[in-house]
């Protein structure tokens, strides 16, 4: 029988950021932890979870917990399953709110799988992240940190790339006291969108990847987009309220994922002006993630 046990740290992720509906995604510096405790060859035992911080009380705590689920697919894509899981979440991100706590969590799971079975690169997690979470965006966000670019290639299997992000972008998060579920989110997109709207975003989101990267004052024009925003506004009216208030002052103000949390992609020391205009959020001024998901080995 053997033992060993990882650490994985992985970063909250805002995905869409405006015009690059699932395609773009950024890595943020708001973090959730996991260890795990696989054993191999001895006697099959139940699986153990605990869970700190948010979802406490409310996540399961056996094989439906997501994490669980995500280890045990990618053990299955590498043929060999444990005979005893210990799981134990800290975990910061909050649920529902469009921080890509799923993602996170996926990530977690195929990253310390792979660990524990010897494989350090993630080269190929992707992959497997993608088709547990239904997109890349997040996912690619998440593992890689930083800005990611994200798409399928003619196979159907996810890829991604990375680009630095220009130090003056300082992504601030408004989250609010409610959650909306990404299904709900996504069902109020229409099967198809004008032409010119979606020759629009095109152009954004393009423009976008270049403002995060060498050009934040053109943050405000890149961040515009008529291709999913608003027809989702009937499940969160306070999200775009607040968008177009901050837009309004001239801050690049996007719905983060499937919302209903608010990111500003500020140049400066903006959080206070933030706070001002979206009273009775939780404002919080974070960075960049740079590292996306890191693994520890610890000795069990």
């Amino acid at each position: 029988m053997t033992t060993a046990t990882v650490r994985v740290r992985t970063p909250a992720t805002s995905a869409n950021l405006g015009p690059g509906f699932d395609a773009l995604g950024l890595a943020l510096s708001l973090h959730d932890e996991v260890e795990v405790t696989a054993e191999f060859g001895g006697p099959a035992t139940p699986i153990e979870v605990t869970v700190d911080g948010e979802g406490a009380g409310s996540v399961p705590l056996d094989e439906r917990h997501l994490v669980v689920r995500s280890l045990r697919a990618a053990f299955a894509e590498l043929g060999e399953q444990p005979s005893a899981l210990r799981l134990s979440c800290r975990n910061a991100l909050p649920h529902g709110r469009g921080l890509g706590s799923s993602a996170a969590a996926i990530v977690a799971g195929v990253v310390a799988a792979r660990a524990l079975t010897g494989l350090t690169r993630h080269d190929d997690a992707l992959a497997l992240a993608d088709r547990l979470e239904g997109h890349p965006d997040n996912v690619a966000a998440c593992l890689l940190g930083g800005l990611t670019v994200a798409w399928r290639d003619d196979t159907g299997t996810a890829r991604a790339t990375r680009v630095d992000v220009h130090p003056d972008v300082a992504p601030i998060v408004c989250v609010p006291s409610f959650e909306v579920s990404t299904e709900k989110a996504r069902g109020l997109l229409p099967d198809a969108v004008p032409h010119a709207d979606a020759a629009a975003n095109a152009g954004r989101a393009a423009l976008l990847v270049h403002a995060l990267g060498r050009r934040p004052d053109l943050l405000l024009d890149a961040t515009a987009d008529r291709l999913h925003q608003h027809y989702r506004e009937p499940a969160m009216p306070e999200t775009f309220a607040l968008v177009t208030l901050l837009r309004a002052e001239g801050l690049a103000a996007v719905v983060s994922g499937a919302g209903p949390t608010v990111l500003v992609l500020a140049t400066g020391d903006e959080a206070g002006g933030v706070r001002a205009l979206a009273e009775g959020w939780d404002v919080r001024a974070l960075q960049v993630d740079t590292r996306g998901a890191v693994v520890e080995y610890a000795t069990a």
